[in-house]
């Protein structure tokens, strides 16, 4: 194989450019071209490519977001679209592609590797939400960003005698909300795995008062329920002025952890040399310490499985 190509796509994540920079210069040890696809799947249907060299990815190891860009493409799931996007890769000589992303993005390499064109997916989402794989790129640098905002938010919480909600992304998977709700010593997490008890937050908030406990942070995932409508409840209930703090896309930025590092440079090399054995649709997978790959069909295929031992060793030590 004598050119490759690498993209991003869908929502970014920090640890991509580690991803990239090691790709690129797995390649180029081993005499190999490497293109840049710049905005992903959309860049790759217009001819959006670039030759890239060791240069090109000096000083991004330490740097959240993606050089390449990133976008969502609907023209690409369409079969004109698709016919476009591989009549690139031919254009360019490209015969192997590497893709960063999350599901969405794992499906459009398992099309075109139907369609002849050899591919291999890295996991890239801070949700954590692909149920094939321990963790994905980008997870625990979010982790960090939101036990650094309960932190602080406690400080200031603690000093007006308030009770905070603090929403953070996620969709259909609490794992962001559960996992840095026990990094930062959350009194209440709610996931969407879980039932939502308000009877019982709401009694840990006046059992936490009554012992002059000042502060209660609550970690909510988005899409439950709105936090407006939560924080009347709980003030109704309580009589305790609660106040809402929504992250955003705050949680997508920021210097990649060094795990998040780790795991990418492990996965770019891994995915490099996967194409140069010829193999294809495979998925990498961080599973038990270890950089192992599956069938991209599998990898979306897998549900994730919540944590339920984490969330109540959680539960256990926020009385």
């Amino acid at each position: 194989m004598k050119k490759i190509a690498i993209l991003t796509s869908g929502g970014d994540s920090p640890g991509m450019n580690p991803a990239i920079r090691a790709v690129v210069r797995t390649c180029i040890y081993n005499n190999v071209q490497i293109f840049g696809v710049k905005f992903g799947y959309d860049g790759l249907i217009k001819g959006n490519l670039f030759e890239m060299n060791v240069s090109s990815v000096a000083d991004i190891i330490q740097k959240g977001g993606t050089m390449l860009g990133s976008a969502r493409s609907k023209e690409f799931m369409t079969e004109e679209g698709l016919k476009k996007a591989i009549n690139t890769l031919k254009i360019f000589g490209i015969e192997g592609l590497i893709v960063l992303g999350g599901d969405g993005t794992f499906r459009g390499a398992n099309i075109l590797s139907k369609n002849g064109i050899k591919t291999i997916a890295i996991p890239c989402t801070i949700d954590n939400d692909m149920g094939y794989t321990d963790y994905t790129i980008g997870f625990f640098t979010s982790i960090n960003t939101v036990t650094d905002a309960i932190t602080k938010l406690r400080d200031t919480s603690s000093s007006h005698g308030r009770a905070n909600i603090l929403e953070v992304m996620g969709r259909k998977c609490g794992d962001i909300a559960l996992y840095s709700g026990i990094s930062g010593g959350a009194e209440s997490i709610i996931v969407p795995e879980m039932e939502l008890n308000l009877e019982k937050i709401c009694n840990k908030i006046i059992s936490g008062r009554k012992r002059g406990k000042l502060h209660h942070i609550i970690v909510l995932t988005e899409g439950i329920l709105s936090p407006y409508e939560l924080k009347k409840q709980i003030e109704a209930k309580t009589n305790i002025d609660t106040r809402v703090t929504v992250l955003g896309h705050i949680q997508r930025g920021g210097t990649p952890s060094s795990f998040d590092r780790i795991m990418a440079s492990q996965m770019g090399s891994k995915a490099v040399k996967l194409l140069l054995e010829d193999k294809t649709d495979l998925a990498l997978a961080f599973k038990n310490n270890e950089i192992v790959s599956v069938p991209i069909s599998k990898a979306v295929s897998i549900k994730r499985e919540f944590n339920k031992n984490l969330y109540e060793i959680a539960d256990e030590l926020s009385i």
